[in-house]
Parts: structure tokens; C-alpha cells; sequence
């Protein structure tokens, strides 16, 4: 059982993938998802809906969009709301039709007074946009079209397309005047070699001077834009600058281009979907968190699958070159108590602490390291670029100079079962030092094999300079759902596990660890425990 991790659909869904098209209209919120209201297995693909007034408690709404002309006969898949003029709504998704190929379509509200949106209607147009000889587009792959913008210098609207040629990943680009007669122009937005199949599309402005969202139209100084592709079961993003004249979007850093740089998140966390957030100017990200299991049928027996991570305020750094994330501030409502404090203390070598005086199932947790003396830090290895390796190999349990130190969650009383979440310090080959942060799986479900659920270990680069700044982590527990935001929301990883009888309810515990040679500083320390969100 999941409690305040939002949009879970326990209680009123069976599979539940893709984020599609948030947003906000006449002061409500609404998720729409990818849906099977029959199983919880892949198939019968429909667009389920909820809505919400503060992005943390919501209500289910009938599906969106069924499955019910020749176009979509096969599946209502991924897709992007728009804000129209005159703030009408309206959906472009992907449909799959009775030969397997993917068409691009268009719904609209039946009652545009009505603040729910219970019921939309399909165009009589559709298919907007399909494959054919002339275009010679891959009609098996080619969809999840993204949220349409206004090109200043025409006027009309711009929307992208996934798509792939020959292991090129491709963002194809539209244009229209009236959103339903759609051109595809004579370049695509972007496009990289050997990249893939680019999944879910998502393309938007950041302010290069403020953390203030922008609406998805916004172009003009200090204004710099975000191309993110779903490919390789994660989600890549990359910064630069587009181009109204040409119509073209040119990264900043190639070597930060798309598969190469960096993630939302870097764990399992996959097909996201950001919205402007009109009534609190913020740009806000949504995420599919998948199952961790290989046993066939097993989310059948079990009833539901899949769950929706916390949306994150998501902004540009002052660097310019990544973004950062954060869990959205009405996740506080579900705080209760009052927090357990701690100021600064002496984390010593080798030792584990408990936190005690939390639920340790449902928690809230922020802490801040200091390591005041980096004479002990490991080597890094010249051949290591890949910092999940790194973590795989360095687990919790390898005894390190610096570290590993974070957090033990979910763990049993006995230190059988618990999954890790922690900072380890190596020194490089130029007298700099390199921060990883980890989240180790390989103990979160003792009594549960890894041939039937997946326990990888995740890793990514923080970067943070240990010698000026402290390593602070916000860790939210709930159940089987651990999120991570480390550096202040630098790198993100969000883990699913299944700890055993063990671990749960009464039988969960909270620790903080150092398994380094040298002692480190808890600079801070505030963890609370948290309630569950209403889905009804």
C-alpha cells in the first residue's frame, strides 16, 4: 500500500503509465494518464483523467478519451493538452489504427463552462497528421506529440512529433494556423545520430534570471529553452537555444545533447510531462514510476500497477547548463507532528544512528553533510564514466574513505533489509573531487529474489564542491517509493522496492549511516512524518 505519494490510482485504477497533458483550467487541475480500466497489464490504452485544487489530493473523473474510431481503435496513447485562445483546451494524442500505425489527433471539451472537462469530443478532422509515401515517415514510430506554441515571427502554431529513422532520434516539427491543418516543415526541431527512438517530447522555456515558470509561448532575452526525449527508459534533457526564424532548436554543449548528459531523474522515472502552472507561475513535472517486478501476471493477481511520482517545481540554475527540481511546496500539507531536530553533529566512522520519532514508513526527511577533512577520499579510477557502475560496485556495505554516508530507509531492526541512499568522495586526477549519490537496492527486499524484482542500484554525478558547500539530501519515504533530491535538487533519483514483513508498517526503521574511515558533520537535520493524500 502507497499513501501520500501522489496520483497512485490504488483505489480507483488498474495500470496506470505516461503522464499526458497537466494542466490547469478555471482554477481546477487536471492529470490526464495513460489508462487501462481493465487490467493492470499493457493494453486497451485510454486517457484517464483526474482533478485536483492543490496537486496533492485528487478525484478520478471518467477516461478522457476511449478507444472508439477506426484511428484510435488500438490504443488513445501519449499526448500534450494546449491552451488555446480565448483559454479553450484542447488535446493532441496519438492514436494506433487497425493496421498498427500511429496517427496524430485533436480533442476538445463538450462544455467549456463546465471546470471538470468530464467530456471531450474527437475533431471530425482526424487524423490530423499520418505517415505516407510522401512523407516517408516510420508510421510504427511516430507519436506523443508535445504542448503547441506560438512562433512570433508568423504567428502560428508549432508542435513536435517523435519520431525515428535508421537509430536517429528525431523531433519532428508542425506548424498550423488553425491547429487542425498541420505542415510538417522542412527540418525537424532536432535530431541526433544513434540516439534512438525519441519518446514523449517535451519542449518548453526557462528564465535564464528567475525560477518563475514561463508559459510555453514565451520567447525573447533571458530566455533559454528545454528539449527533453523519453529513450532508453529514461528521460534526457538537454539546454539551448531555439531559433523562430529557422525553426530550429541548437543545445548549448553538444556533449550534453540528448542520451549524453543529463536526466530528470536517475532512477526509474520515465515518460514525464512538464505544464505551465498558470495561477502560481511555475513549471511543474510529472513522472511515470513503473514496477520493479518480472513475475509474469503478477500486477494482475495483485490488481493495479504503476503510480505517479510528486510533481517537482522544476527552473533553470544560475549556471545556466541544468535544471533543478524540487517536490512542489503542497506536498507539506501532508506533514504531521511536529519534525524531529537535530543541529549539527559528529556522524562518526563506521557507525549507524537511528531516527527515531517518525513514522518510518511515511516520512519526509532533509539532512545536510560536512566533511571537514578530505584527506581519506578514494581514488577515482580512471576508467570509470559511469557513475551507476561506480554505485553498483561501491555499494552501502564497501567501506570507503569519505563516505558512503546518507540514509538507511525502509530497513528492518536488525539491518537485514533497507535500501541506501547516500554521498561517497573521490578525489581526481586534477586535485578536484568528485561527489557520487547513490541509491543502493541490492538489500531492500531480503526474502525476494533479483531474477523476480528488478534491484538495480542507481547513481549519478552531484555537482557540488565538497571543500565550499554541504551535501544535503531530501529523501521522501512512502511504502515502496523512495524519491531523492540531492544538491538541492541537482540530481534526482527515484527507487521502487518491496521490503519484506521485515520492513513494513511497525517493523520499519529509519537510520542515518557512515560507513567511511572518517567522521562527518550533520550539519542538519529535520524529518517528519507524513499523512496519507485523499484520492476519492
Amino acid at each position: 500500500m502507497y499513501d501520500f505519494m501522489v496520483i497512485k490510482f490504488t483505489t480507483f485504477g488498474y495500470g496506470s503509465t505516461d503522464p499526458n497533458g497537466p494542466m490547469i483550467y478555471m482554477g481546477i487541475y487536471h492529470f490526464f494518464y495513460q489508462y487501462n480500466p481493465y487490467d493492470a497489464q499493457s493494453g486497451n490504452i485510454v486517457w484517464g483523467h483526474s482533478t485536483s485544487t492543490d496537486l496533492i489530493n485528487w478525484t478520478p473523473q471518467p477516461p478522457a478519451l476511449l478507444r472508439s474510431e477506426p484511428y484510435d481503435f488500438k490504443g488513445c496513447f501519449s499526448g500534450s493538452t494546449t491552451i488555446l485562445s480565448g483559454g479553450k483546451p484542447a488535446i493532441l494524442y496519438t492514436g494506433v489504427d487497425f493496421s498498427d500505425i500511429q496517427v496524430q489527433n485533436l480533442a476538445v471539451p463538450k462544455n467549456l463552462l463546465d471546470p471538470y472537462l468530464i467530456e471531450w469530443v474527437k475533431s471530425p478532422y482526424n487524423p490530423l497528421i499520418t505517415p505516407n509515401s510522401v512523407n516517408k515517415i516510420d508510421g510504427q514510430n511516430f507519436r506523443d506529440p508535445t504542448t503547441a506554441w506560438v512562433n512570433p515571427t508568423d504567428g502560428n502554431w508549432r508542435m513536435v512529433v517523435g519520431n525515428k529513422k535508421n537509430n536517429t532520434g528525431i523531433g519532428l516539427l508542425y506548424k498550423s494556423k488553425n491547429f487542425i491543418d498541420w505542415i510538417q516543415t522542412e527540418q525537424p526541431l532536432h535530431f541526433l545520430n544513434n540516439s534512438g527512438m525519441w519518446e514523449c517530447p517535451d519542449f518548453f522555456p526557462v528564465s535564464t534570471i528567475s525560477q518563475i515558470g514561463l508559459d510555453t509561448s514565451i520567447m525573447g532575452p533571458n530566455v533559454k529553452h528545454v528539449f527533453k526525449v523519453s529513450v532508453a527508459n529514461s528521460d534526457y534533457y538537454t539546454i539551448g537555444i531555439y531559433n523562430p526564424n529557422k525553426d530550429i532548436f541548437v543545445p548549448d554543449n553538444e556533449s550534453l545533447d540528448i542520451g549524453l548528459g543529463f536526466r530528470y531523474d536517475y532512477g526509474k522515472y520515465y515518460a514525464s510531462k512538464t505544464f505551465f502552472d498558470s495561477a502560481t507561475n511555475r513549471r511543474i513535472l510529472f513522472g511515470w514510476v513503473s514496477e520493479a517486478v518480472n513475475i509474469v501476471d503478477i500486477n494482475s493477481i495483485r490488481g493495479w500497477a504503476g503510480l505517479q511520482g510528486i510533481p517537482r517545481r522544476i527552473w533553470l540554475q544560475k549556471s545556466g547548463n541544468q535544471l533543478l527540481q524540487w517536490p512542489i511546496v503542497e506536498i507539506e500539507k501532508l506533514r504531521i507532528n511536529n519534525p524531529v531536530v537535530e543541529g549539527t553533529t559528529a556522524l562518526m566512522a563506521g557507525s549507524v544512528r537511528e531516527i527515531s520519532g517518525v513514522t518510518a514508513t511515511q516520512a519526509d526527511v532533509e539532512i545536510s553533510f560536512a566533511a571537514k577533512t578530505l584527506e581519506k577520499a578514494e581514488i577515482w579510477e580512471a576508467n570509470w564514466t559511469n557513475p551507476q557502475q561506480v554505485c553498483s560496485i561501491k555499494g552501502a556495505s564497501v567501506k570507503g574513505g569519505i563516505g558512503p554516508f546518507g540514509l538507511l530507509v525502509l530497513a528492518s531492526k536488525d539491518m537485514q533489509e533497507y535500501t541506501a541512499v547516500f554521498f561517497r568522495i573521490f578525489k581526481g586526477n586534477n586535485n578536484n573531487f568528485i561527489v557520487l549519490m547513490c541509491s543502493d537496492q541490492s538489500r531492500s527486499s531480503l526474502h525476494l529474489p533479483s531474477t523476480d524484482y528488478d534491484k538495480t542500484t542507481y547513481g549519478a554525478f552531484l555537482n557540488v564542491d565538497p571543500v565550499q558547500e554541504k551535501l544535503s539530501l531530501r529523501t521522501l519515504i512512502d511504502h515502496s517509493i523512495v524519491e531523492s533530491f540531492g544538491g538541492e535538487g541537482k540530481a534526482c533519483i527515484t527507487a521502487r522496492v518491496y521490503p519484506t514483513n521485515l520492513a513494513v508498517d511497525g517493523g520499519s526503521h529509519l537510520y542515518v549511516f557512515n560507513n567511511g574511515s572518517e567522521n562527518v558533520e550533520i550539519s542538519n537535520l529535520t524529518a517528519w512524518s507524513m499523512k496519507t493524500a485523499q484520492i476519492n
